[in-house]
C-alpha cells in the first residue's frame, strides 16, 4: 500500500470506523502507521486476592459469589470473587448485561485496576478472559493505543498489522551510522513499535524513532538558522520613551530579570541584524508584559505587531490585557483574530490589518490564513511557542517582510537543551518571580485522602474561588485505568450533593467537565465560562496546561498524579497561584512505589520550573517512556526532551555533520 492511500483502502474500515479515527486525526495509512502505541499491556499470571494493592492492574482467579444488581441513574453490577486466599468485591458501571453472563458458585478469571472502595479492595470494570484466550494473551505485550469512543486498541492493532506487511519504509540512515549508535532499521522500528516481543524491543524501537523525529526538527531549525544570518534589520527601532511612559503607569516594577530581558530586546532592534529571540520563563513569571512592552515600541515607531497564541481564551484574555493599558493612554489600536469569528468579522479585520488600522493583532492560528494580509509588520510574537511547529512559525513571519522574531515559552527547559532546540534563537531566560505572588502550597497525599482533598477544595469554593482538577482520561475505555473525566465529574457532584443535604440546603456548586475531544466551540464556551467565573470547578484533562489564565483559581487537585511526567506537572500546577490569594497544589497519587514518592516529592518541595526541569531530566528512564506523556511536546508523537536528551544531542551533532 502506499502511505498517502486513503483508510477506507483498508479492509474492515468502513465509512463508520473512519469517521471515528478522524477524531484521532487518522486519515491516511500513514497516519495509522504513525499512531505509535500510548503504553503496552503485559497480561502475567493472575494473583492470589491476599496480595492484591491499591493501583494495581491485576488478574485474579476464583469463584463468584453475592452477585448484585442495582437499576438507578448508574446500573451497578456487584459481586464477590474469593479464592483460597480471600475475596475480592468487582463492580460494574452501565454494564447490566454482565449478570447473565456471571453465575454464583463457578469460576472465572477477571482482570481491571484495583482501588479502594472504602474498607475494601475493589476492582472497577474488570474485564472477563476464558482461560485459552488469557494464556494466548501472556505470550507478547499487548499494544494499548489512544481511542475514542466506538474504537478499541484491538480494531487499530489489526488495521495496523494487515498494512505493515505491505508498505516499504525509505531508510535514511547509513548502515555503519545506525550500528555505531544503536538504531535499529526504520521498517523493524516501525513494525516492533506496534508489536513487540519484549519491552526491551519496545524500547529499541521507540529509540530509533525518536531520533528521526528530532532529526526533522532540527533540520528544520537549521534551515531557519541559515535563513536568519542573511537577514538584514529592516525594522529599526530607537525610540524607547513611550515604554518609559508604560513602566510608570503599570501598578508593579519590573523584575530584574524582566528589566535584563528587555534591555536585551532594545538592543536586538535597535542593532543592524534582525531580531530572532527565545523568552524562557516560568509559568507566572511575567513574559506578557515584555510582549507587550515591545509591541509598543515597534507601533510608535509606525509599524505593526502580531501575537499568535495557542488558544482563543488566551488570545482574548490578552486582547483585553493590551487593549486596556495600550488603547486608551497610548492609542493604540488592538484587534483580535480567532476560528471562531464569523467570515463577516474575518473579513472586517482583514481589512484594518492590510490597511494598517490595526497596530496590535492578537490571535490564534488564525493569523497565518491566507486571508491576513500586514501593511507594514515589524514584530512577530508567538506565545507558547512549543505549541507550535517550526512551519507555523515561518507562516508567521513571512507575512511581513523579514519581521523581527520574538518567541516565548512557560517550559523551562534546562540551558544545554534550550541551546539545541532553539538554535536558530538567542536565548533570554527569566527565572525571577514578581514580588507579589505568593509561593504555592503542595501536599502529596494518597486516594485515601480524596474526600479530605474535596472538603478543602468546596471551602475555598464557599469562600468565593474557584478550583481545578485534573484527570489523565477522557472516558473509560477497554485499556484506560485512569480517573475517567466524563464519570468522576459525576461522582463529585454526587459526593457535593451529599455534604450539602446533610447540611439541609442544595448544593449550589457549578462543576463541569473539559477534554481534547471535545468540539472546540465546546472547550472555548467552557474555558470562557470558568474565566470569567461562571464555572466554580473545571475537571479536565491536560487540555488546559496552557491558555487560561484564571486570578481567582485558588487550588488544583491531580489525579493519577504518578502518570505524568515532572515537568508537565509543573506547567498544571502553575494555573494556580496566579492571583494575590495563598493557592494550593493537591497531587493524588492513584499507586505506591519509593519511586513515585521520590518523584512527586521534588515538586512537593519546588516551585522552581527550572530546579523541576533538571530533576526531571535526571530521573527520568525507561519504565517512565510510555504512558507519562499526554500532550505534545514540540508536535512529536514519541520524543521527550527530558528522557531523550542523549537523542537530541545525538541528531543535533548528526545534522551538524550533514
Amino acid at each position: 500500500m502506499d502511505l498517502l492511500e486513503s483508510i477506507r483502502n483498508i479492509k474492515g474500515v468502513g465509512e463508520k470506523s473512519a469517521a471515528l479515527l478522524a477524531k484521532l486525526d487518522i486519515y491516511t495509512v500513514a497516519d495509522l502507521v504513525h499512531h505509535y502505541p500510548r503504553d503496552y499491556d503485559e497480561f502475567k499470571l493472575p494473583v492470589p486476592v491476599n496480595e492484591l494493592r491499591e493501583g494495581m492492574v491485576a488478574s485474579v482467579e476464583g469463584v463468584i459469589s453475592r452477585l448484585t444488581s442495582m437499576n438507578g441513574r448508574k446500573k451497578v453490577v456487584t459481586c464477590y470473587l474469593s479464592d483460597r486466599t480471600g475475596a475480592v468485591k468487582l463492580v460494574w458501571f452501565n454494564q447490566p448485561y454482565i449478570v447473565k453472563l456471571l453465575k454464583p458458585g463457578f469460576r472465572y478469571l477477571f482482570r481491571g485496576t484495583v482501588k479502594r472502595d472504602n474498607a475494601e479492595f475493589a476492582i472497577m470494570q474488570p474485564k472477563m478472559y476464558g482461560r485459552n484466550e488469557y494464556i494466548k494473551l501472556m505470550e507478547a505485550l499487548s499494544p494499548v493505543y489512544e481511542l475514542t469512543k466506538g474504537i478499541t486498541s484491538n480494531f487499530i492493532s489489526k488495521s495496523v498489522k494487515q498494512v505493515l506487511g505491505d508498505i516499504e519504509f525509505e531508510e535514511r540512515l547509513p548502515a555503519a551510522f545506525r550500528k555505531e549508535n544503536d538504531l535499529v532499521k526504520l521498517s523493524d522500528a516501525i513494525k516492533t513499535i506496534h508489536f513487540p516481543k519484549t519491552l526491551k524491543d519496545a524500547l529499541a524501537a521507540r529509540r530509533r524513532l525518536v531520533f528521526d523525529e528530532f532529526f526533522e526538527f532540527l533540520m528544520a531549525v537549521r534551515r531557519l538558522k541559515e535563513e536568519k544570518t542573511e537577514e538584514k534589520n529592516n525594522f529599526i527601532i530607537t525610540d524607547y520613551s513611550c515604554c518609559t511612559e508604560l513602566l510608570k503607569k503599570l501598578p508593579f516594577s519590573l523584575t530584574s530579570d524582566q528589566a535584563k530581558t528587555f534591555e536585551t530586546i532594545k538592543k536586538d532592534m535597535s542593532s543592524k541584524q534582525l531580531m530572532s529571540r527565545m523568552i524562557e520563563g516560568d509559568v507566572g513569571s511575567g513574559k506578557t508584559i515584555i510582549a507587550m512592552l515591545s509591541s509598543l515600541a515597534v507601533v510608535k515607531a509606525g509599524y505593526q505587531a502580531a501575537i499568535m497564541v495557542p488558544t482563543e481564551v488566551l488570545a482574548k484574555q490578552h486582547f483585553a490585557d493590551f487593549e486596556e493599558l495600550l488603547s486608551k493612554e497610548f492609542g493604540v489600536n488592538v484587534a483580535l483574530l480567532s476560528g471562531a469569528m464569523t467570515a463577516a468579522q474575518k473579513k472586517k479585520v482583514y481589512k484594518t490589518i492590510e490597511d494598517g488600522e490595526t497596530d496590535i493583532v492578537i490571535g490564534t492560528h488564525a493569523l497565518i490564513q491566507e486571508g491576513v494580509n500586514f501593511r507594514n509588520l515589524a514584530l512577530a510574537v508567538i506565545d507558547e511557542q512549543h505549541r507550535f511547529g517550526v512551519k507555523q512559525r515561518r507562516a508567521l513571519k513571512e507575512k511581513g517582510l523579514n519581521p523581527h522574531i520574538l518567541s516565548m515559552s512557560a517550559t523551562p527547559i534546562p540551558r544545554s537543551l534550550s541551546l539545541i532546540l532553539y538554535g536558530d534563537m538567542e536565548l533570554s531566560v527569566i527565572k525571577e518571580m514578581p514580588k507579589e505572588r505568593l509561593p504555592i502550597k503542595n501536599c502529596v497525599v494518597d486516594t485515601g485522602y480524596r474526600n479530605t482533598a474535596l472538603n478543602f477544595i468546596r471551602k475555598e469554593i464557599l469562600s468565593g474561588h474557584q478550583a481545578y482538577i485534573i484527570c489523565p482520561m477522557v472516558e473509560y475505555s477497554e485499556d484506560s485505568d485512569g480517573e475517567n473525566v466524563i464519570e468522576y465529574t459525576e461522582e463529585i457532584k454526587d459526593y457535593y450533593n451529599m455534604a450539602a443535604l446533610k447540611e439541609g440546603h442544595r448544593d449550589s456548586i457549578r462543576i463541569e467537565f473539559l477534554h481534547g475531544k471535545m468540539k472546540a466551540a465546546e472547550k472555548n464556551e467552557i474555558m470562557e465560562r470558568f474565566a470569567t467565573g461562571n464555572i466554580d470547578i473545571l475537571v479536565s484533562t491536560t487540555v488546559i496546561e496552557v491558555g487560561v489564565n484564571v486570578k481567582n483559581a485558588t487550588v488544583m487537585m491531580i489525579e493519577n498524579s504518578e502518570r505524568f511526567g515532572l515537568a508537565q506537572l509543573h506547567q498544571l500546577r502553575g494555573r494556580v497561584g496566579r492571583g494575590k490569594w495563598q493557592s494550593y497544589c493537591i497531587f493524588m497519587k492513584g499507586c505506591e512505589g519509593k519511586d513515585i514518592d521520590e518523584r512527586l516529592d521534588i515538586l512537593k518541595n519546588n516551585n522552581d520550573g527550572f530546579k523541576v526541569a533538571e530533576e526531571d531530566l535526571r530521573l527520568r528512564g525507561p519504565g517512565d517512556l510510555f504512558g507519562v506523556r499526554q500532550s505534545g511536546e514540540m508536535s512529536w508523537k514519541l520524543a521527550d526532551i527530558y528522557a531523550d536528551a542523549d537523542l537530541l544531542s545525538l541528531a543535533s551533532e548528526y545534522v551538524k555533520a550533514l
